[in-house]
């Protein structure tokens, strides 16, 4: 098995190779090639979760094309999720990437559930809206996460197929940015999920607390494109405050936020100086 910088060298072969002469291409078109997730399915990235994603290879194919990485990274928690629950006829497939993963997480933000699930014989009825979901029409199955509004408000995951239908719609959004990302607009109308498709359930007062301890991965979509960017420009100042926001980043603790309240975000390192 190769090791994390075999991966992470790996990870910048690709995007130097094959994303960034592609990148602008992509951007203007709005359309990802298949090819890039392709190639990201055998060089074994899709199963990289079960070990662990490194920043670092997160950031090098985001600094080669955005959208794609963007895309890639959605189907990693679904990997988490089957192999924490043994759930190995998923696992394999999901590894492989022969089965690939968005995910529709809406419904955990604080405030009333944009998703809900209702329980019924054999398993839960899901309805509402969960916004931003990505890589619609280039996915196997939706992770998707609802709340139940019983009293008890516990938050579940199960995997749902990404299959259009009288009860599960999408509405395409247009994006500024990365609209090659085919990001969606989910609508539920009573989708049965069957009880063996959920992954997990929790109470939601514990969901904060998981959610911020993995929002360090976010960063590394701008820091990978910070990071060409600086490539491009050359030797600059620059190239050391980059490194001081990722190693901010790294060392930073989780945020915290109240309750159905906005998070409030604190950057981790100082605007970047002009030096023009």
């Amino acid at each position: 098995m190769a090791g994390v910088t075999d991966v992470i060298d790996k990870a910048r072969q690709i995007a130097d190779e094959v994303l960034f002469p592609a990148a602008l291409e992509v951007d203007r078109d709005g359309v990802l090639p298949a090819s890039h997730l392709d190639l990201l399915a055998r060089e074994g990235f899709y199963g990289l979760a079960v070990a662990g994603v490194s920043p670092l290879v997160v950031e090098a194919l985001a600094g080669g094309c955005l959208a794609t990485t963007f895309v890639w990274m959605q189907h990693h928690g679904a990997v988490r999720a089957v192999a924490e629950a043994g759930r190995t006829d998923w696992l394999d497939p999901l590894c492989r990437g022969e089965r690939r993963a968005g995910v529709a997480l809406g419904a955990l933000r604080p405030g009333p559930p944009s998703v809900r699930a209702t329980p019924v014989p054999g398993g839960y009825r899901l309805d509402g809206e969960s916004p931003w979901v990505t890589g619609w029409g280039m996915i196997d199955v939706l992770h998707t996460a609802a709340r139940t509004v019983d009293g008890a408000e516990t938050a579940l995951w199960a995997l749902v197929d990404a299959v259009p239908g009288p009860a599960l719609r999408v509405s395409p959004l247009d994006l500024v940015a990365v609209n090659a990302s085919a990001t969606v607009e989910v609508h539920f109308d009573g989708l049965f999920v069957p009880a063996e498709r959920v992954t997990a359930t929790l109470p939601y007062a514990e969901w904060p607390a998981r959610d911020a301890a993995g929002l360090r991965m976010n960063g590394s979509f701008a820091l990978g494109v910070a990071a060409r960017c600086l490539r491009l420009l050359g030797p600059t100042p620059l190239d050391t405050e980059l490194d001081a926001c990722r190693a901010a980043l790294d060392t930073a603790p989780p945020p915290t936020y109240q309750r159905h309240a906005r998070p409030r975000r604190s950057w981790p390192c100082e605007p970047l100086p002009r030096w023009w």
